[in-house]
């Protein structure tokens, strides 16, 4: 049964570089920006504030959309990818991975002529063009997601 990977990742700009993180991949150690799957019960903003955590070790506050993707790798594999910007809330620890987080073994801040450069290291076509809409300022509300939330799913008191 076919069924679309939802993900979140996060463009953090600081003094002109961005954050990005080295995924170790079948196809070898690759970049992108800090990212992964929602989880079960969890929101996009929940999801993107965990996962920086887990692949920077930075607490991050989001502030904008930049983007709705919908990506298709191959025939077989579908990606809707939520890709939020915003601050960190202490630029002067350095990033690393929390340990125990799966296949991201480091965490950098790269200028933008480093990350052109090394395009053929992106994990998709999809770091490129993130940062390429959040640098022409195509930035949208976080009022634009709404997450319902059934009733049986309430906490009662």
């Amino acid at each position: 049964m076919w069924k679309p990977h939802i993900t979140v990742a996060a463009v953090i700009e600081y003094q002109e570089r961005f954050l990005l993180v080295s995924d170790s991949t079948s196809r070898g150690v690759l970049l992108n920006q800090p990212a992964g799957h929602l989880e079960a019960n969890e929101d996009l903003i929940t999801a993107v504030i965990r996962e920086v955590k887990e692949e920077t070790s930075m607490d991050f506050r989001p502030e904008k959309i930049v983007g709705i993707y919908l990506y298709h790798p191959n025939s077989e594999q579908t990606y809707l990818r939520v890709c939020f910007t915003g601050s960190l809330l202490d630029y002067s620890k350095t990033p690393c991975p929390v340990e125990g987080d799966d296949g991201v073994i480091a965490a950098n801040w790269f200028d933008l002529a480093t990350i052109h450069k090394r395009a053929g290291e992106h994990r998709s076509q999809l770091v490129a063009q993130c940062i390429d809409d959040y640098l022409s300022g195509q930035l949208y509300p976080l009022s634009m997601l709404h997450h319902i939330v059934p009733n049986y799913m309430l906490k009662l008191d």
